[in-house]
């Protein structure tokens, strides 16, 4: 197998969107200066917001894909993916359609997967990100702006796969629908000895959920105020990796699922708005995991697409 090319001009970005906005357009011209093509993929958006994406396409770096329904942030990942290799690309840059990218974020991207010792063997290199709710973190030490560390997990917004790879760890879990499809991912690449890497310079700004900062007593909690719908994706789609990991003997793995769901339950009852719902999508998502119903949420009075497709539900 020849190895991928590591120039600007061997990446696509693929942007998923569901009822973007305006900035969209800002960012996806901020993105194209840093790769050789662009697939955006769309999962049911309205008229007025498929204009906003026909005016983007125009554009002949970017090819647009239209679902004319929510598939999935899976589906539509998957989608973008075998687009970007029919057009003969090595590296896909996966984003959320409300992260903002540095001007050196694939520079920074692809120095850090060229360092690494056995480059072959990194499935994906994450980006380190700023939260836009959120204090910054400590300043890099001195020649640390292209280094990379090892890390057992990556979100979905920032990361650059590697298409080699991606053949042999397989495609997105579409039954999952939405969320931790990023970890289940990682979880796959790292059992067939693949490596991840995320930069140490953060290059690009994002926020998981609407996070907000609460104070309890004399201790500062942040929470993420994500809807019902994607809390129930979080606790079933948890609760279905625990179960198919094979750590877990006798069915304790859906014990260790409902353990998992009081951190959620906890921060949903202490600071966040909408709790009855909220409370049963955690609940019915355990339980929906225990049983294996997977896909779009089956419940007629809770919409299946829920909030913004953003990637990563982690609290």
């Amino acid at each position: 197998m020849s190895a991928p090319r590591l120039d600007h001009t061997s990446v696509c970005a693929i942007f998923v969107t569901y009822h973007p906005n305006a900035a969209l357009a800002a960012e996806v011209v901020r993105v194209t200066r840093q790769v050789g093509g662009i697939v955006i993929v769309d999962n049911g958006s309205a008229d007025g917001e498929l204009q906003l994406l026909g005016r983007i396409a125009t554009d002949p770096s970017v090819s647009l894909v239209l679902n004319g329904a929510n598939l999935g942030l899976a589906r539509a990942l998957n989608i973008g993916l075998q687009r970007a290799a029919a057009r003969g690309f090595s590296f896909v840059l996966l984003f959320d359609q409300d992260s903002r990218a540095d001007d050196d974020m694939v520079h920074t991207l692809l120095a850090v997967r060229a360092s690494a010792s056995s480059p072959e063997r990194v499935a994906i290199v994450g980006a380190a990100h700023r939260e836009r709710h959120r204090p910054p973190k400590q300043a890099l030490a001195p020649g640390d702006e292209l280094l990379g560390e090892e890390v057992t997990e990556l979100i979905t917004s920032g990361s650059l796969l590697c298409l080699a790879a991606a053949s042999v760890i397989g495609p997105f879990r579409e039954d999952f629908f939405i969320d931790y499809i990023d970890t289940e991912y990682c979880w796959r690449a790292r059992a067939l000895g693949y490596r991840l890497l995320k930069t140490k310079k953060p290059v690009m700004s994002h926020s998981i959920g609407a996070p907000t900062q609460h104070r309890l007593l004399w201790m500062k909690k942040w929470t993420s105020n994500h809807g019902a719908a994607r809390r129930y994706y979080m606790a079933r789609n948890w609760t279905a990796m625990l179960r198919d990991s094979g750590q877990y003997r006798f069915g304790w793995w859906a014990v260790a699922g409902l353990g998992a769901c009081f951190k959620p339950l906890k921060r949903v009852l202490l600071y966040e708005q909408d709790k009855r719902n909220k409370t049963a999508a955690i609940l019915s998502g355990w339980w929906d995991g225990v049983h294996g119903r997977m896909g779009p949420r089956r419940n007629p009075m809770q919409p299946t697409d829920g909030s913004k497709l953003s990637a990563t539900p982690r609290v």
